[in-house]
Parts: C-alpha cells; structure tokens; sequence
C-alpha cells in the first residue's frame, strides 16, 4: 500500500515529461477562499515554510506539491557506503547531502535545500507567467520535497477564490478562479480538501459550495475547519466537527494555523504543532485524538492511498486503451522514408487502386452521407440524363405554323399533292439536334465525379498521401491532366453520336411508323360527309375566286412589293392542312423516340468506354511515367512538418504510456489489499 502514491507521483512525471495530462490520476486538490488559511495547513503536512504569503491572493497558480518520504541523511549515507540494510535504489538518491531538499520540474537537475529558495523560486515563477500585480494563471507548477517527515502526499494548491479584483486582475476574476478550481475537482480521481474558517459561517462556505458542484454524495470531500483558535469567546466547534451542521463523507478535521505573530517571530513548526496539541486538549478533548495537522496528514495518506487503490483498475485499463489507440496512430503516420523508389511505386500502386475500387464500389471507406464514385456515375446515367432525355418533348419549339412553312418550302413552286419527305427529315432533325447539349452536360458531369474521386481518394483511402504534400499535389495534377486530355475526345464522340444521327433518317427502321399507315389513319379520323367534303370543295373554289389575304386593288402607278407583304401569325387551318400537320407531327414524334432511345443508351456507353475505362486503365501507367524518376524522388518524398511533428509526438506519447503500463504492473496484487 506505501508504493502506491509514489507510483502515482512517477505515472505524473512520465506524463509531464511530454507535455500532456491524457489520464486523470488520483490526487488531493487544496479549495479555500482567499486567507482562509490553505498555505498554512500545507506547510503544517511538510513541517517547513516554503510558500509565498503576505496580503490579498497570494497563490496565483496552481501547485502540484509530491510529497515523498525519504530515510533520513545519516541512513541514506551508510546505504551508500554499503553498511546497514541495502534500501531500494529509489529511496537512496545518492548524491544529495541534505536532510530535505525540493526540486522543481522546471528547473532540471536543481536541487534546493534551502526552503527559503524555494519560496523565492515559487514567487519567481508565478511572476514569470502570471506577471507581478496580482494576475493569475492556470498553468500549474510541479514541486516535489523529499523529507523523512513526510508522509507520501500529492496534493494541489490553487488560487483562493477571491471577490473583488486587485491590481491588474480582470473584472471577471472570481469566475477564472471558480472555472480553475473547477477543472481540477472536475477528475473523479481526485479528492477535494476544502478548507474553511472556524469563525466564519460553513453555511457560506465558497469551498464546500463548489465541492458540492462536481461532488454532491461528498464521497470525495474531505473539510478542514481551519483557525480553531480565533473562534469567539464563549463559541467552539464541536457542533461542526461532529457533522452536525454539515455531514461530510470523508470527515470533517480541525486545526489551528500559526498566527501572524508566530510567522514574525519565527516560530518553528515544531512548536507551533506542540501549541496546536495543547490546544486541542484544553478545549476539544474528546476529538485531541482526531484532531490536529498530524492527524490530518495521516488521513490524507490513507484516504489516497485507498482511492488510488480504487482507482487503480480503471487506470490500468485506460492506460491500455490509450496505448492502442496511439499505437494504432503511430502506424497511421507511417516510418521515415529510407527506400524512395518503392515508396513512391507503393503510394502511386495503392491510390491507383483506391481510385479504381471507388469507382467499381469496391473501395475500403464507403461513404453513407452521399453517393460517390461508379454509384455517382450510375445515377448520372440513369437518373440524371435519363430523366431528362425523358422530359424533352418530341414537339416541343414546333408550332404548326413552322411546319406548314416547312412543308411549302420543301414543294417549292408547285402545290404538293402528298406531305413531302423532305419537310420530315428538315424539321426531325431540328428536333434531334435539342439531344445533343444534356448529352455533353452528361460527359461534364462524369468529368466532374472524377475529379471529386481524386480528392476521395486523398482525403480517406490513401492516409500515406499526408505525408507528402508535394506527392499529393503531383498526384493530383496528373490525373487532372489525363481527365482533361480525355473530355475533349469524349465529347468529340458525342458530338459523332448526334452528327451519325443527323447524318442519315433511317425511315425503314423497324420501329418507325410507315408514313403511308399515318396518313390512313389520320384520314379514317378526319373522315367527312360528303356534304362537309363538298363544302370543302365549295371553300376551295372561293379562296381560288377570292384575292389573297391582305392584298387590295393597288392604285394607279403604285409598285407592289409582295415580300413586304405580312404573313398573319394565325388563322384556322383547312382540313388539309390539319391533316399534313398531324401526320408530319406523329412521323417526327415517331422518329423522334426512336433516337432519344438509341441516345439515351449510346452516350453512356461512349462515356465509359473514352472517359471512365480509358482512365482506369491508363491511370497507373499515366502516374509512374510522370512521377518515377531519379531527379523528383527526393523532393516528392519531403515529409510535411506537421507530419514529421505529430509522429513524434505521438511516439514520445506512446513511450509514455508504456512506462506508465511497466509502472502500474510492478504493483503487485498483493499489495493492493
């Protein structure tokens, strides 16, 4: 059980060694408001004045404060000489010839046996980052005492919660020092001593308050009633130190602090603890016993070391936790290049490949957010385009106007006695031209999508890529490169695909409509009574009788100009003319289906073949040829700093965690119970 806390004093050490406090270790942290007396209870555990005082906020960052117990100078000295028992090379420390000495973590190697040094070192530190008018900081400093009087301790002193700000301390003061003292009685492994004056009202105390906060059971909260001595005449107490105003778990001690005067005139902490017994023993003699900073400090050793004892489980687990999870980063960062020609064929070969997966599906990180890759380019195909080749209608831009117009220009000077072809095919390709831009916009899309795999790939499948930002970014641009050698060919193809179309109006496909059958069919619906076909007859004759629309007698010596004649923008078709327009209008649509079906199926299958495949295949080939050679090797492979930065420190961390594992298991079972 005695191991136990210098344990935890080493498990600190290893962590600070790199900068990081990953694991909350088990320790004592100090809570009193300000003058409530914390630096006089701490210095009664060492039995030596080391910390700073005087008036107003005196503790203005936190201090962490191992307490290790050591045998004494004249024992140390026979070990070291080879007489008497040999000791645990630990508790030896050879070298130092004093009877007590502290060491600060910022001060290596230093040693100070003169504890008015280190008070001075504290004042000089706390100035150095907390500045020299009352500021405070929350970066903690670690000292460590070695003395035979000690018992194994680590506790934390922090700020006295203050009120008012003095001196260059901000407005919101009293929220910095709460938010501080917060963090640290926050750790479930900690135990909170909360130090309050007897002649103040425990009903108002701002230290069990926030002890309260992160600790309501008070399973973690041990009360230290403070200044028994400078209680009221004719007051005591007992009432408080029994837990009859304020049950605490872990017990409620008292002790009496040395006053001013004490402090002024020297007197030793000896004599200051013989008062203090003395005391106790004329005005609390039923508690002398439980009473007192002796006391005190043997509670604190025993409460932490059974917390730690009952922490130690958790610890251990979670050191393993961490040690895999860091591990597991480590490998992420990957070793120092040595051999940049495999290297570089290992990172070009795997993100070749990691392209190709994602874009046949079969890739190692499959996103659940959104589609990417070959399904991004399956909906392009299906959804996208397909829908709209679909909302393209056969008709649409023809009015019947324009194809009366077609079907007069395609007769020339003679009246046509049947539809001629040559208005079909003039007006069918107009419409077969409208299927060529959502085509084109279907091959930018696929561009686009393979373009986007490129960063995929960087960002989830390829993690070495990190490594080598000038790699990366040479990746990057030669597959860029080959997407943009290919778009032009592929949209050239396009292009061919609609020019093939355009080229040649197969009106004996099996699927077209025979123009004869339309013609009947629209003739059986548009059929007439002979009456109605006579009246047609009867129409005809006057409009060959009558003169043309918009035309009048010219006058005398008047030019007529019958170009500058106005052709009416509507009027109401003939039977024939409906008739010619319905069948020219089921012919287009008929054609018209025919080759949005072969478009709709052909473009994607161009779109593969010189786009999607041509660069799967030639990818690889395409990275090696640009990338491998002797002159780039070296200053593709430069690692970026970030990289290089966080493998070590992720190394330092990881070697942290395995001296703490070997520090954990030298505790044997045994010892825990």
């Amino acid at each position: 059980m005695e191991t136990l806390i210098p344990t935890i004093n080493r498990l600190q050490e290893v962590f600070l060694t790199v900068g990081a406090e990953i694991i909350q270790l088990p320790q004592i942290v100090v809570v009193g408001s300000q003058s409530s007396g914390k630096s006089s209870v701490l210095e009664s555990l060492v039995g030596r004045d080391f910390l700073p005082r005087g008036s107003g906020i005196v503790t203005r960052r936190p201090l962490v404060l191992q307490l290790v117990n050591v045998a004494p100078l004249q024992e140390r000295l026979r070990n070291e000489n080879g007489n008497g028992v040999k000791q645990n090379a630990q508790n030896s420390y050879p070298g130092v010839k004093a009877e007590e000495w502290g060491t600060f973590l910022h001060c290596k190697n230093q040693i100070f046996t003169d504890f008015q040094e280190i008070r001075r070192e504290i004042e000089a530190e706390t100035e150095r980052s907390s500045g020299d008018n009352k500021g405070i900081s929350p970066e903690p400093m670690y000292l460590k005492i070695f003395s035979p009087k000690v018992l194994n301790l680590t506790l934390v002193d922090l700020p006295g919660i203050t009120k008012v700000p003095v001196g260059d301390q901000p407005e919101d003061i009293e929220d910095q020092v709460q938010e501080m003292i917060l963090s640290f009685i926050s750790n479930p492994n900690s135990l909170i001593l909360a130090v309050s004056p007897a002649n103040s009202d425990l009903a108002t105390s701002d230290a069990l308050k926030l002890a309260r906060e992160v600790d309501p059971d008070g399973r973690r909260t041990l009360l230290v009633v403070s200044k028994l001595d400078l209680m009221d005449a004719g007051t005591d107490a007992l009432e408080v130190l029994l837990g009859r105003v304020i049950p605490v778990r872990l017990g409620i001690i008292g002790v009496v602090n040395r006053s001013q005067h004490d402090i002024n005139t020297q007197k030793s902490l000896e004599d200051s603890m013989k008062d203090e017994q003395a005391f106790l023993q004329r005005h609390y003699p039923s508690l002398a016993s439980r009473a007192g900073s002796h006391y005190l400090a043997k509670t604190l050793s025993r409460l932490l070391m059974h917390h730690i004892r009952d922490c130690l489980p958790d610890l251990k687990t979670r050191v393993t936790v961490l040690s895999a999870q860091y591990q597991a980063r480590l490998n992420s960062y990957g070793q120092p290049v040595e051999d940049h020609s495999a290297t570089l064929l290992q990172i070009v070969t795997k993100f070749a490949s990691d392209y190709c997966n994602t874009i046949e599906g079969t890739a190692g990180h499959i996103q659940t957010s959104e589609l990417c890759g070959g399904a991004r380019i399956c909906y392009i195909f299906h959804e996208t385009f397909g829908r709209t080749l679909q909302s393209i209608d056969p008709l649409g831009g023809l009015t019947e106007l324009d194809i009366l117009t077609a079907i007069r220009n395609a007769t020339g000077p003679r009246p046509a006695l049947f539809v001629p072809e040559v208005s079909f095919e003039l007006l069918v390709k107009r419409q077969i031209k409208r299927l060529e831009e959502p085509s084109l916009r279907c091959v930018e899309l696929v561009h686009e999508e393979l373009q986007r795999i490129i960063q995929h790939c960087s960002s989830f499948s390829t993690q070495e890529l990190l490594r080598f930002p000038k790699l990366h970014d040479s990746i990057v641009e030669v597959v860029t490169g080959l997407l943009r050698k290919r778009l032009p060919i592929t949209n050239e193809m396009v292009h061919s695909l609609i020019a093939i179309e355009l080229a040649y109006v197969n009106t004996k496909h099996p699927d077209f409509t025979d123009a004869a059958q339309v013609s009947a069919s629209v003739n059986s619906q548009q059929a007439e009574a002979l009456d109605g076909g006579k009246r047609w007859k009867n129409e005809k004759v006057a409009e060959e009788k009558a003169p043309p629309a918009g035309f009048g007698s010219p006058s005398k010596g008047q030019a007529i100009n019958l170009l500058d004649t106005a052709v009416p923008g509507s009027r109401k078709l003939s039977a024939r003319e409906q008739r010619d327009c319905e069948v020219i209008q089921r012919l287009i649509k008929c054609y018209f289906l025919i080759v949005r079906k072969s478009i709709q199926d052909s473009v994607p299958k161009t779109v593969m073949h010189f786009l999607v495949n041509f660069v799967k295949e030639h990818l690889q080939s395409e990275l090696v040829g640009q990338l491998y050679k002797q002159r780039l090797l070296q200053e593709l492979l430069i690692e970026s700093q970030d990289t290089a930065q966080q493998r070590t420190e992720v190394a330092q961390m990881l070697e942290a965690l395995k001296k703490a594992s070997n520090i954990i298991s030298e505790i044997r079972e045994t010892h825990l119970w």
